[in-house]
């Protein structure tokens, strides 16, 4: 491994190994070359490289894979922090001005990143030994952040200064907090909540997916400011019942149509109402992405030995998230710390609501 700007990167077999997949890619196409232009596909096939300035923007970057080689087009207001701070050793860069294309023809015929999307997609998702590392770094310091602001968390805090506080302990972590949602008692009811200027009052669900070196982690934490009633302790526990059925659907080669499918069944299963899966999304793979893809009635993304997945099975006032790797046909759970409470369901543990 090697160290950019304090950044681990990965070895160069990783890195050689992510070239073959996309050379396998083009020629499954009968391609000669391809553009990567997504941050997903830039961050990954550049060892997890921040090709953004802002978390709205386009990449600052693009890179051009073909038989001969490599070659990264940078914003030349960009170029020397790039090569200094974020490109693996030893790629070709070249220079643009900042009002130029970075794809560029003259350097011959070349698909575009989204004629391949699919295939892009399936190469990246089988996580390589620097990958998992820094997954799994990335995610226990997530879990860390969680615990560590929410044990603080009391209920006249507002959802705003609980989200700020969040947020700045993942930026400390060297994270980008790209989704911080908070909702107190009085907005459970929104299954996305943003955070606003209300309390927390009795009870509170907080989302984050923060990113680091191109990878998302996922997770969601409740707390709680006295006791629960028994009714929401027992649909707590049905939510957990449906995500264990969820992870024993992610199997190698199923589609993630078919886990959706799985899941879908799983909620009248365990209690709840026949639709309640339409209400919300329920997840899919994990990565460089937040959901890489999100699984879909008709997805025919194959689940493969060694991806990651972030499924968040949700009902009214309800929702339970984290970022698993599935390794050796078992479900690992990566957003742990040892510290948040938790339970074994079906030998997997899973967090609890946290009293405070």
């Amino acid at each position: 491994m090697t160290s950019v700007a304090g950044r681990e990167t990965s070895t160069s077999a990783d890195r050689a190994v992510k070239r073959r997949r996309v050379l396998d890619v083009l020629a499954g196409a009968g391609a000669d070359a391809v553009w990567l232009t997504s941050s997903p596909a830039l961050s990954w096939y550049l060892d997890g490289s921040r090709v953004h300035t802002s978390l709205l923007g386009p990449p600052v970057a693009a890179v051009r894979v073909d038989a001969a080689g490599d070659l990264v087009r940078v914003f030349a207001n960009e170029a020397e922090r790039l090569v200094a701070e974020e490109l693996p050793p030893g790629v070709a860069v070249e220079a643009v001005d900042w009002h130029a294309p970075l794809v560029d023809e003259r350097h011959g015929p070349a698909w575009a990143e989204e004629s391949l999307a699919g295939p892009l997609r399936a190469a990246r998702a089988v996580l390589l030994p620097g990958e998992r590392r820094r997954y799994a770094a990335l995610c226990r310091d997530t879990a860390e952040a969680l615990t560590a602001e929410l044990m603080r968390a009391v209920p006249d805090e507002t959802e705003r200064a609980l989200a700020g506080r969040l947020s700045a302990a993942l930026v400390a972590r060297g994270a980008d907090p790209v989704v911080v949602m908070v909702a107190g008692a009085s907005r459970l009811h929104h299954r996305h909540p943003l955070p606003t200027s209300a309390t927390l009052g009795t009870r509170a669900m907080v989302v984050v997916c923060a990113r680091r070196d191109g990878l998302i982690s996922n997770a969601t934490r409740w707390v709680r400011f006295g006791p629960a009633a028994t009714a929401e302790a027992d649909g707590d526990a049905a939510l957990r019942a449906v995500e264990s059925d969820a992870f024993r659907a992610t199997r190698h080669g199923a589609t993630l149509g078919e886990v959706l499918s799985e899941i879908a069944a799983a909620y009248p299963r365990h209690g709840f109402a026949p639709d309640e899966w339409t209400r919300h999304h329920q997840g899919g793979a994990a990565g460089y992405a937040g959901r890489d893809p999100r699984a879909s009635p008709r997805g025919t993304e194959l689940v493969q030995d060694g991806q990651a997945f972030a499924w968040n099975p949700t009902a009214h006032a309800r929702k339970i998230e984290d970022t698993v790797l599935l390794d050796g046909g078992r479900v690992t759970v990566l957003t742990r710390d040892g510290v948040w409470p938790e339970t074994d369901v079906d030998g997997v543990p899973r967090p609890l609501e946290l009293p405070l």
